[in-house]
């Protein structure tokens, strides 16, 4: 609808000079203050007079009025003056030129307008900690990430994934302790990262009875820091049991990086950072430790160095955010984690800034919420976890059983369970607005029904088997006539996906994009139940009905590529 705003504006703008010659505002600013009416009935789009009020020394309603009587537009079929807002209705006209055929024209590409061209962007994301579960508090840096850095892949922009995996740090020395006194070769071998697991959990429970332990642990991680042989067989090992098993999780996901470089590949790169902030002055010792003093800021200090001068988190993202600034040259750098970890982020991305890197701006962390099943919070170190692989698996298997009831014929059943499960998990956490808290409901998340992931690919289904059904007529031997509120109400939605995609790029906010799809659905699903299709008598409303389904399943199909989300031509 933008270009829609726009021609209005111009030809708005017009009409005020014919008014007052006063008017020194240009279509661009009239833009702006177009509103989407609450209800269709009161117009497609809104344009309040309260601001000219001053400008024409006149009463908002009478001003609507006027511009009511004055307005001249090829692209708006009716314009309505109610209590100092004039309501705009689009033509058909225009939504059969600029939506129908822009969607059929450009498929794939409709909805993007080329922004990010030439720029580059990073998203660092997922990045689960080594030897350790992937459970469903990862889901949302992992959806959260691959959906923007999707949304910005089709704005244009050149862009990298990067799986900023947690190899390194005190909990490897806590795992080679833990394989040392009760680990072997085999039983790592068969139970993978459950084993690794099995191993993290036991060290706690028994550190709590034998405190040496953690200083067991430091000592073997220290071993580690220093190149030791065995120890860093080991890490490596672990490195690759995890990775093993993370993947398939991507893979389900639709999900790939570009980049696997972890904590540890930093460490050689560390040191020149400390120096720069040593030598410019901004590192302070305050006891013991090597901080950067940000109650200017009013911040806590960022701790650089512990009191042993072995480096923390921050260090390591300092010399991260250098390193890739160097190696791909962003526009935007993009960090997912969660809302915890904010202050983290403000206090190093100021720190970065203080350094005088003048890309400190191009920096953006994204958070999110908790997520939690039945209100109950997830602990690693008490085996307290809902695994990812497990929460899909229960997904798969339960749309399974209603595919059985339903549709027991179905070809690919098994692929069409997978990708509705994990769709219905993928949707569900999207849908919320990122930074809430969310208590997943499995229930819920697979209902075909309301605003789900199953509801979507149902209906992206349903677009597919009237299409099918239509696979033998020549529906764009005939120009397109709209004859029901139901195709042009249709036609108002799909026109609007191109600013989903702005809002969703703008606000770093997928459930835009899920919500857009949500408002998709039901536009096409009440079109497609008041409105008949493939069997209307009049050739030309049959064929326009045909392509307003083809162009909803384009859009549906576009949007869906965006979230994660696999598209399923029958469930």
């Amino acid at each position: 609808m933008n270009k829609f705003k726009n021609l209005v504006a111009n030809d708005l703008l017009v009409c005020l000079k014919d008014i007052s010659s006063d008017i020194s505002l240009t279509s661009e600013d009239l833009m702006s203050m177009f509103e989407y009416p609450p209800d269709s009935s009161l117009g497609d789009i809104a344009f309040p007079c309260f601001k000219l009020s001053r400008i024409l020394r006149k009463a908002p309603p009478i001003i609507a009025k006027e511009i009511e009587e004055k307005l001249v537009s090829s692209v708006v079929s009716r314009v309505q003056a109610v209590n100092g807002y004039l309501n705009i209705f689009v033509s058909s006209d225009y939504l059969i030129e600029n939506v129908l055929y822009k969607i059929e024209n450009e498929k794939e590409k409709y909805g993007s307008d080329g922004s990010g061209k030439g720029k580059t962007a990073i998203f660092d994301y997922s990045s689960p900690n080594v030897a350790k579960p992937f459970h469903i508090g990862h889901l949302g840096t992992t959806v959260i990430g691959h959906s923007l850095k999707k949304l910005h892949e089709f704005q244009g922009y050149n862009c990298v994934g990067i799986n900023y995996l947690g190899d390194w740090g005190t909990q490897f020395g806590k795992l080679i302790t833990a394989y040392n006194m009760w680990g072997s070769d085999e039983e790592i071998e068969r139970e993978g990262v459950d084993g690794l697991v099995a191993l993290y959990v036991k060290f706690h429970q028994e550190a709590e009875l034998d405190e040496s332990l953690n200083q067991k642990a430091r000592d073997e991680f220290t071993k580690l820091e220093h190149g030791d042989e065995k120890n860093t067989k080991l890490w490596k090992w672990f490195v690759e049991i995890s990775l093993k098993e993370y993947q398939k999780t991507y893979k389900q996901l639709g999900i790939e990086f570009d980049s696997y470089k972890g904590e540890s590949f930093y460490t050689d790169k560390m040191p020149k950072q400390v120096e720069l902030l040593r030598s410019s002055g901004l590192m302070k010792i305050d006891d013991g430790a090597s901080i950067v003093d940000l109650s200017e800021y009013n911040m806590p200090p960022c701790l650089i160095l512990k009191r042993d001068g072995s480096t923390l988190y921050p260090t390591r993202d300092i010399a991260a955010a250098v390193y890739r600034k160097e190696t791909y040259n962003f526009d935007k750098a993009v960090y997912v984690t969660s809302a915890g970890q904010s202050l983290h982020f403000a206090q190093w991305f100021k720190v970065v800034e203080l350094m005088g890197y003048d890309w400190y701006d191009k920096l953006v962390h994204v958070p999110y919420g908790t997520v939690s099943i039945n209100g109950e919070k997830l602990a690693t170190r008490t085996g307290n976890v809902i695994l990812l692989k497990d929460l899909f698996k229960t997904a798969i298997e339960k749309v399974s059983e209603i595919i059985n009831e339903k549709n027991p014929n179905l070809e690919n059943k098994d692929e069409v369970a997978e990708a509705v499960g994990v769709g219905s998990v993928v949707f569900y956490y999207l849908y919320n607005n990122r930074i809430k808290d969310i208590n997943f409901v499995m229930k819920d998340a697979l209902s075909f029904e309301g605003n789900t992931g199953p509801y979507a690919q149902y209906t992206y289904a349903r677009t597919c088997g009237i299409l099918d059904k239509a696979k033998d007529i020549d529906y764009l031997a005939t120009a397109p006539i709209i004859t029901a509120d139901e195709e042009s109400e249709l036609l108002k939605v799909l026109s609007k996906f191109g600013e989903a995609v702005k809002d969703a790029i703008k606000e770093y906010e997928p459930s835009v994009i899920t919500r857009y799809i949500i408002d998709v659905c039901s536009a096409f699903n009440k079109f497609y139940h008041n409105c008949q299709i493939t069997t209307v008598n009049d050739e030309a409303i049959r064929n326009t009905r045909i392509r307003l389904t083809s162009a909803t399943k384009e859009v549906l199909g576009n949007a869906f590529e965006l979230i994660c989300m696999k598209k399923t031509e029958k469930i």
